[in-house]
């Protein structure tokens, strides 16, 4: 499994990261990729609503905006994209 994690700011990609586990993607252990891959960004961890599972499930991909951050967030969002091998 893997996930490319973008931190976009006016447009562009300012850091990325692309998380890699051996393992099947589960989405019951999302959360914990999720807090992975901010601590490898350095960013606060967003609150994960089951929309955005639904979201990256149906569509590969997931947008968290800064309304989803309780900490201050200094970036326009933060996208998950699914990269498939």
């Amino acid at each position: 499994m893997r996930i490319w994690a973008k931190l976009i700011k006016n447009g562009r990609i300012e850091k990325q990261f692309v998380y890699e586990k051996e393992e099947k993607l589960t989405y019951s252990h999302f959360f914990d990729y999720l807090a992975e891959i901010c601590q490898a960004l350095d960013v606060p961890t967003p609150v994960l609503m089951k929309t955005h599972i639904f979201n990256f499930a149906k569509f590969n991909r997931v947008k968290f905006m800064p309304r989803d951050f309780v900490e201050n967030f200094d970036f326009d969002q933060l996208a998950l994209e699914h990269l498939f091998k």
